[in-house]
């Protein structure tokens, strides 16, 4: 039977609720500052008026909401749900008053794919963009990689009860240090330390290249915030091409596998376990994926003849494949160009793609933490099959510590695969239905549910408005990976059909 949530329910839902829109609030106010320091007006505007609208809305939740019950688990869920929608429904509205948007809705596309670190986007005319809504898009990334609720759990939520539902509930299973708070201040210190290096390596490369220092720092800041947490975003429409510089694609590359690494693993690279690295079934997985892989897009590539010279096939194949493989969407390619790979390395990086980065860190897809324990799983049944019935087997495998694989684990990772698979062709046979070919679709499809960002295309400001909604979905669904999104629905079930 199910049991209709009370007012308690819906009191302490809208009281967390409160609290996180007022940290949006604060965060939505920080391009302010971009704005006073290069002179924009109107975006200055745009920002207060935004980050006001936030701070009205959350006291008003915490005031009429207040309580001191304590989250359960459907609570954290829930909480960690709605928050992620009201962020892009109010992460959009600076957006759109920039008049580089076609609609609300496109705004609201560019604010999700921002939060989820996807990086497709929708807007008009982004090399006039001005410098405050273009840090702003790329801040999302930086606090949606982060995490929403890791902002919450590190400034505004006090109490572990309530702090860990939320965490488990933004698809983080895995705590680095004994509380789930200072786990979360701890993935901010590690963001923030390569934020710092990062901007600052790349400012000297564009310096190098011969751009101004303010320009070198501007675009530094966006791009390490959209590599780093495997978004995607440029400040330039041209994305990593406009800046034609070997040097400042071979740091993005450093950028982009530092994002795709679990924050745990840099917990013991930090302490200086430098031997975990060789050793994590994380790090080994994602090694030999990339791989294999390489070989299916460099076969694809000669098959189709386009490029010629190994340091061509390398720079293309190989920097395509790095960004689809950690989820981060850069790109020294047009679309229209990435169209004209032959099939399979095209199949090559949807495979690259939908398998992602690591667990708890700022990738999407499956994770190849789950390909590699179902990789175990199959090694241990091919063992049963081979040795005596009386064989005892007991298959481990290395995740900062010996694991013993149990049939838990694997029934997760199987069943989280399951759920990305059916959610890959889902948006795919959307777009089909729309009168798109199925691989430049399925391509999309998993680019958007997979948080990558790379198109072929398809994603532009005049394709239907249902297929908008749909990506949207598939980024909110993606990042989320499933658990809180079954929980809403539950939720919402029980409340029409509960007692």
């Amino acid at each position: 039977m199910l049991i209709k949530p009370t007012s308690k329910d819906i009191k302490v839902i809208l009281y967390y609720l409160g609290k996180i829109i007022v940290g949006i609030g604060f965060f939505t106010s920080l391009p302010i500052i971009v704005g006073f320091i290069f002179g924009e007006i109107e975006p200055i505007f745009d920002f207060l008026i935004s980050s006001g609208l936030c701070f009205l809305l959350g006291l008003i939740l915490i005031r009429l909401f207040k309580t001191d019950q304590l989250l359960s688990w459907t609570h954290g869920m829930l909480v960690v749900c709605l928050s992620w929608l009201m962020a892009m429904f109010l992460g959009a509205i600076p957006l759109y008053l920039s008049r580089h948007y076609a609609s609300y809705l496109d705004s609201c596309f560019e604010a999700m794919s921002g939060l989820a670190t996807t990086g497709l986007t929708l807007t008009i005319d982004l090399d006039s963009l001005s410098f405050s809504h273009n840090f702003f898009r790329h801040f999302l990334m930086f606090m949606g990689g982060q995490g929403i609720v890791i902002v919450a759990i590190s400034f505004l939520v006090r109490g572990y009860s309530g702090a860990f539902k939320m965490y488990v509930g933004e698809a983080r299973e895995e705590k680095i240090l004994p509380s789930v708070v200072s786990t979360a201040r701890f993935i901010w210190l590690v963001s923030i330390v390569y934020l710092i290096l990062g901007v600052g390596v790349l400012s000297l490369v564009g310096i190098k290249e011969g751009m101004k220092l303010s320009s070198a720092i501007f675009n530094s800041l966006c791009i390490f915030m959209a590599g780093f947490d495997t978004g995607g975003f440029g400040p330039h429409s041209q994305n990593i091409l406009y800046y034609h510089s070997l040097p400042f694609e071979f740091v993005t590359l450093v950028i982009m596998i530092l994002g795709a690494l679990n924050f745990k693993l840099h917990y013991s690279l930090w302490s200086g376990n430098r031997k975990e690295i060789v050793k994590n079934i994380e790090t080994v997985t994602f090694f030999f994926s990339l791989m294999l892989i390489f070989l299916i897009v460099l076969l694809g590539l000669i098959q189709n003849g386009i490029y010629s010279g190994v340091m061509v096939y390398f720079r293309q194949g190989f920097y395509h494949l790095l960004s689809a493989h950690t989820g981060t969407g850069f790109g020294i390619l047009y679309p229209t160009q990435l169209k004209q790979w032959s099939s399979l390395a095209i199949l090559g990086l949807i495979l690259a793609m939908s398998l992602g980065g690591s667990s708890c860190s700022t990738t999407g897809g499956i994770k190849v933490l789950r390909i590699g324990i179902i990789l175990k799983t199959l090694s241990q049944d091919i063992k049963r099959i081979l040795l005596p019935e009386s064989s005892v087997i007991i298959e481990k495998f290395h995740h900062t510590k010996e694991i013993i694989l149990e049939d838990k684990q694997v029934r997760s990772c199987l069943l989280i695969t399951l759920c990305y698979i059916v959610l890959y062709f889902f948006g795919a046979l959307v777009a089909v239905g729309l009168g798109y070919p199925f691989l430049e679709a399925l391509f999309e499809s998993v680019s958007a549910s997979a948080n990558v960002g790379l198109s072929l295309g398809i994603t532009q400001v005049g394709m239907p408005a249902i297929l908008k909604i749909t990506y949207i979905l598939q980024m909110w669904i993606g990042r989320l990976e499933f658990m809180s999104i079954f929980t809403l629905l539950g939720f919402l079930v029980s409340s029409i059909k509960g007692k």
